[in-house]
Order: structure tokens, then sequence, then C-alpha cells
């Protein structure tokens, strides 16, 4: 069965795009998948590996998208210590998040300025059109209940820690859970 449930896997990242380096149980690390950027390249995020990346479903008409104010903050302060935020645009909740990759792009980078990397518009939520990114998150026993849920994934690709929508940047539990992170070997 277990097997089945893999071969699954490996169609719907197929399907959509994605990919992983396979295993018995489907990727092994939050870093064994592979994307696109939000403007269609492909993007491997192993490149990531040996950092702490903080995962955020991100939307453009929110009452939480101001949070990019923060997370652009968060990134530029951390960056150069081995940390990322990566974002990851998804229209499931409220369809806030209608626009082209274009458009997002767009108002990202004219409102909040935002450098760290944002992928291609994901579904969070379960079901066959859930994206593999979501899909490994969802491991934890958490996915996101609305926009703006952050994830704190370890050096290793492993998830350390989940946060929902109303936690900001700022939290001080947050922040706890990524210098930790940053600290593991």
């Amino acid at each position: 069965m277990m097997a089945m449930r893999t071969d699954a896997f490996a169609i719907v990242c197929f399907v959509l795009g994605f990919s992983f380096v396979s295993g018995a149980a489907g990727p092994a690390s939050f870093y064994d998948l592979k994307t696109q950027t939000l403007l269609g390249k492909p993007a491997d995020l192993g490149d990531y590996r040996g950092k702490v990346a903080l995962v955020v479903n991100v939307a453009s008409y929110c009452g939480y998208t101001p949070q990019y104010k923060g997370l652009e903050a968060l990134h530029r302060e951390l960056k150069d210590k081995g940390f990322a935020v990566l974002g990851f645009p998804s229209n499931d909740f409220g369809e806030q998040e209608p626009g082209t990759a274009e458009e997002i792009a767009t108002f990202c980078k004219r409102t909040y300025d935002v450098t760290f990397p944002m992928f291609s518009k994901v579904v969070t939520r379960p079901g066959r059109d859930q994206s593999p990114v979501y899909s490994y998150l969802g491991t934890s026993g958490h996915l996101p209940a609305w926009n703006f849920a952050k994830y704190v994934i370890g050096k290793d690709g492993r998830i350390r820690a989940f946060f929902p929508s109303e936690v900001t940047p700022e939290d001080p539990k947050l922040r706890r859970a990524i210098a930790d992170a940053l600290k593991e070997p």
C-alpha cells in the first residue's frame, strides 16, 4: 500500500510540475522537493539545504498581507546568517491571491520591496491538487487554516515548528524557533 501512495505522490508531482528525490515514502526532507519560481523557472529547494527557511503561504489581498513588511525585514536581517524566507502564494482562502504571477511579483516589489524568494502559486489544502510542498509540510500535523501560516524548516530540511497566521514575523516565539534552528549543526 505504501508503494502505491508513493507512486500516486510521484504522479501528482509530475502532473503539477513538481518532483522529488525518490524515497520509500515520498521526500525525506523539504529540501528534496523541486518546484518553480513565481515567474515559472525551475527551482530546486535543495538549494536551501544547510540553511534555515521560513515557509509562508502568502496572499496579496488579506488582512495579514502587511506581514510582508516583517517577513522582508526578517529575511534581510538574517539572510547572511544562513536564513531565507520562502513565499508560496495561494488563493485557497477567501480567493485573496487571484492575480497572475506577474501581478503578484509587481505587487510584492512595489508595495513591500520583497526580495525573498517567491515561488509559483500553490494549493495548500489537502486533495488531489495539493502542492507537494504542502503535502510534505502537512506531515507535521499542521496545514494552513488561512494565509500567512509559517513553517520553520531546519538546515536538514525537517520541519521544526509551525505558527498560525496571526503569529507575526516579529513574534518572540517565532524568532526563538528560528534562532534555535540556526544554532543546530
